[in-house]
């Protein structure tokens, strides 16, 4: 039987569980009844045990996509299974509200307008902002069928949430971790703020590439023993940094070398002196004079077009891995750079500004946007004679995620939470191998990306935000930071928000008391005007949420689950806040998702018209076929989702809503109170059925327990579409049918197909929870204890129920079914075709092998109910009109047209048909029913 008919082979009757599913329109309507009797509520009135799964909060911009269903979905599923587990696994959704891309869409819309108003106005449009788009969100979020404490969500904007963030703040900074200092950080021109490192996304450039000689100062020729004139060999792919070159680092350890060129004696490092001389179309060169780096330690050389003298200094992060093995040093525009440089009390400068336009510390060419500067600097130092080779290449380099933009690197002062010469990351990596990861490739992830993360960048030039609550004498300029005052702010803040910090003064803000006890009295005072990152937001959630819910939430949450992204965002910034004021991980797990690609594997995007939208896929399919994607896709990686994938859940779905239907259909007049038969008075094929629900029940729930929904949907697909609707219960259909209304033999069927619909629906709620539901309302109130099928309670297993020897005799018999079943087939077809129903044939059956015609005498009922047939004979011969079977080659068979006549009721073959006068249509079975009933 091919796929496409399972369930096809059942004759479903009339009920009120219908066929057309309509998830579109019922959806809504599920949703409307688990709000009004609080289904989310009670569900956690009934945990004894606590599962704390930690909501990331998606950015209050724009409708909900793809990906946040596939987030939220994997979410819910969990605390769903959680709850009929007996746990309390509250969800409390919550959102990041505050930051750049709100404050962007907020000014753009006011255009010049913005510029007359004040910060406050701008925070008040940036509220209402960030509140429109959570109600949308919300809805979205909500119409997934996703359960949680929907009118309470926590809002990093929200008082009491932004209390609890400076609480945070002000325990990094007295534990040692916050400070302020001036460092080169991502900056963008374009948004005028820092980016932190979660912000920045690669993508490829086109950048001049240019070779520099900078001329060797006299006491860098004495260390050498030279008198002639010679040139330091630096390279760059940023010109527009030149002006800041403050230095030239070597690595102490390279063998460099003085080349006699047509274009000057040069220096560079031995190793890479072939590579450059060709890519700077030097043909000719001679090695005149060997020595290594750190002969020159502290050796001068001039600018090439300011008025500066230059050092030649140290440091192993010089590499040979391209350019020259001197390395142009700009303290004020790398990290590296100004790492090398501090060690030496290198100057740092960075002549540029806040819109990335050259400032006058860069000389001539002040004024010029860095982009433009490049070529101005590259014609300057041709004409000057001071460029050896210029050319454009292709290579990768760090944008703004959000404006899309190119990024700069540009030392400002900034509040920095410091993992560099700190023990916060030496800390954070241990606590770490206590965490577990699903998939368990998560812990090098992050784990490797915490060994190198420099120190965190955590201010910015906006104002929607959460302010750095610190405050400057103004005469002095010394940092006032006090942890009685930002206690008094915090107070302040649960009450009135992080506005108060605008409306109120720097007096007022640290009162009265405060001022005289810390000699503040009369001291001109200055608030930061800078507010803190929004990764730093959303990284004390745990502590904003976990320790403000009473004692609904705990920390450490059980779990975090997010995109694989967040190994480089939340993770570690929840991380870093949690060891920096706690000293302990937020979390005992993450789980994390890969992203979600089209059908081809190729990124979403709205210009190649590839991307799905939940909304689109919910008024077409419903929200559970979603979610049935959800469950089937292996999210450890990134997963495809299309028209054709939603089509083959939608199959999928059919088969066991089907075998849900079916049961149904077939039950509606059982009494389990008084009509269950016992486990020892089954039929035989009956308890083959348990024994295969209690084998899926075990795999399903080690699934659940292991997060593998891939795996646990295929075994209940598999069981429904197969085990159910394409075996057993076509098979039963004839007692289902046939036998008497209160006969032992309906009741044992219908006793199994109530216990499997009960835990089919309870192994389904968590996924297809509108599904079950559905189900749940239909079944007979006998069999429910609880007024939903989210707040009852996971199915038990049932050791009675494994029959070893039941599974091994019905896998033989299968085995001959599916023989049989080619030559039933055969029957059907061509012009001489012997039978039309399966109920037509007759099926001789012959083995030469002594044990398999023993097993045919002795299961000849079990293989006549098997095979659904008039009549099967066991023969002690053969002949050619037998056909040998192609996997069980000791089998032979043959199909005739069953003798008799067609009992018009049962549709059975039997030579006994009209033996009783009452009923001269039907076989003596059929009539003793009727007469019976």
């Amino acid at each position: 039987m091919s796929e496409k008919d399972y369930g096809s082979t059942l004759n479903l009757p009339k009920t009120s569980f219908q066929m057309k599913a309509n998830l579109p329109n019922k959806e809504p309507k599920i949703i409307q009844k688990w709000e009004k009797n609080k289904i989310y509520e009670k569900g956690l009135s009934k945990g004894t045990k606590s599962f704390i799964l930690h909501d990331g909060p998606p950015y209050a911009n724009g409708d909900i996509h793809i990906g946040h269903a596939l987030n939220k979905i994997l979410k819910d599923i969990i605390l769903k299974y959680k709850r009929l587990r007996g746990y309390n696994a509250p969800y409390i959704p919550g959102w990041d509200t505050h930051g750049l891309p709100i404050e962007l869409k907020v000014t753009e819309k006011l255009g010049e307008k913005a510029k007359e108003m004040s910060p406050l106005e701008i925070r008040k449009l940036c509220t209402e902002y960030a509140l429109k788009w959570v109600g949308i969100q919300r809805e979205g979020f909500k119409r997934l069928g996703v359960l949680g404490d929907w009118e309470n969500p926590y809002l990093t904007l929200k008082p009491e949430y932004e209390a609890k963030q400076l609480e945070v703040f002000g325990e990094l900074y007295e534990n040692g971790y916050i400070f302020k200092g001036l460092k080169p950080i991502y900056w963008s021109p374009v948004t005028e703020t820092a980016l932190a490192e979660a912000e920045i996304e690669y993508k490829n450039v086109t950048s001049p590439s240019i070779y520099v000689k900078m001329e060797a100062n006299a006491d860098l020729l004495e260390r050498l023993g030279l008198t002639e004139q010679t040139w330091v060999v630096i390279w760059t792919t940023t010109p527009w940094t030149l002006p800041a070159n403050m230095a030239i680092s070597l690595n102490p350890n390279f063998e460099y070398g003085v080349y006699k060129t047509e274009k000057g004696n040069l220096i560079l490092a031995k190793d890479l002196a072939e590579k450059a001389f060709a890519e700077m179309e030097i043909a000719e060169y001679e090695l005149v004079k060997e020595f290594i780096g750190s002969d020159l330690e502290r050796a001068t050389y001039k600018h090439p077009f300011l008025e500066r003298t230059g050092m030649i200094i140290l440091g192993t992060h010089v590499t040979a891995d391209a350019g020259t093995g001197c390395v142009h040093t700009a303290p004020g525009h790398g990290q590296d750079d100004y790492v090398v440089a501090t060690r030496y009390g290198i100057e740092v400068i960075s002549p540029i500004n806040n819109k990335g336009v050259l400032t006058e510390e860069a000389g001539q060419f002040a004024g010029l946007f860095y982009l433009k500067a490049n070529k101005a600097i590259v014609t300057h130092i041709e004409e000057t004679g001071h460029l050896l080779k210029l050319k454009n290449i292709e290579h990768s380099y760090p944008h703004d995620w959000r404006s899309k933009t190119p990024v700069i690197f540009r030392a400002t002062e900034q509040w920095f939470v410091k993992a560099e010469g700190s023990d916060l990351r030496e800390k954070a990596l241990r606590v770490l191998d206590n965490v577990e990861f699903v998939p368990a490739w998560g812990r090098n992830r992050i784990g490797s990306m915490l060994e190198t993360r420099p120190d965190w960048c955590i201010s910015r030039q906006r104002v929607w935000g959460v302010p750095i609550p610190v405050f400057y004498n103004e005469e002095t300029g010394k940092e006032i930071y006090n942890k009685e005052i930002l206690a008094r702010i915090v107070e302040i803040v649960k009450k009135e928000g992080t506005a108060a910090w605008l409306t109120h003064t720097a007096e007022e803000l640290i009162g009265e008391e405060l001022l005289e006890k810390y000699n503040l009295k009369g001291v001109t005072l200055r608030k930061e005007t800078n507010i803190m990152d929004v990764w730093f937001d959303s990284g004390v959630s745990h502590r904003s949420v976990l320790e403000t819910r009473g004692e609904l939430l705990h920390r450490p949450a059980d779990m975090y689950l997010e995109g694989s992204d967040q190994h480089r965002g939340w993770f570690q910034t929840s991380l870093l806040t949690s060891i920096g004021s706690t000293h302990d991980a937020p979390y005992k797990k993450i789980l994390t998702h890969g992203f979600v690609n089209d059908g081809e594997g190729k990124k979403m995007s709205k210009s190649v018209g590839n991307v799905v939208v939940p909304a689109d896929v919910i008024k077409v399919y419903g929200a559970d076929i979603l979610r049935l994607w959800c469950a089937s896709v292996d999210y450890r990686e990134d997963v495809k989702i299309s028209d054709n994938i939603l089509k083959q859940m939608a199959e999928a779905y059919r088969r066991v809503r089907n075998t849900a239907r079916y049961i149904l259909g077939n039950s509606n007049d059982f009494n389990p109170t008084t009509d269950k038969v016992a486990y020892k008075d089954l039929m035989e094929i009956d308890k083959w059925a348990l024994n295969k629900l209690e084998i899926l029940k075990r795999k399903v729930t080690e699934n659940y327990e292991k997060y593998e929904f891939y795996n646990l949907f295929q075994d209940i697909h598999y069981f429904a579409g197969v085990d159910m609707s394409a075996f057993y219960l076509d098979i039963i259909k004839d007692r289902l049918y046939t036998e008497g209304t209160n006969s032992l033999d309906r009741k044992s069927a219908q006793t199994v197909m109530t216990e499997i619909l009960l835990t089919l629906t309870k192994m389904i709620a968590p996924i297809l929870s509108f599904t079950a539901e559905e189900i749940w309302d239909t079944l007979p109130e006998a069999l429910k204890d609880e007024e939903s099928v989210l707040l009852t309670s996971w199915y038990e297993e049932n050791d009675e129920y494994l029959n070893p020897e039941v599974e091994a005799k019905w896998a033989d018999i299968i085995k001959i079914r599916k023989e049989a079943n080619k030559s039933l087939e055969k029957a059907r077809q061509g012009e001489n075709r012997i039978i039309g129903n399966s109920l037509d044939a007759k099926v001789v059956l012959f083995s030469k092998n002594v044990d398999m015609q023993k097993f045919l005498v002795e299961n000849r009922d079990r293989l006549e109910l098997a095979l659904i047939v008039s009549n099967v004979e066991i023969v002690n011969s053969y002949d050619e009109t037998f056909v040998e079977g192609e996997e069980l080659k000791e089998l032979y068979i043959k199909v005739v047209h069953a003798e008799g006549e067609k009992c018009e009721r049962c549709w059975k073959y039997s030579t006994e048909v009209g033996v009783d006068v009452e009923h001269p249509t039907l076989c003596p079975r059929c009539a003793s029913v009727l007469k019976n009933n």
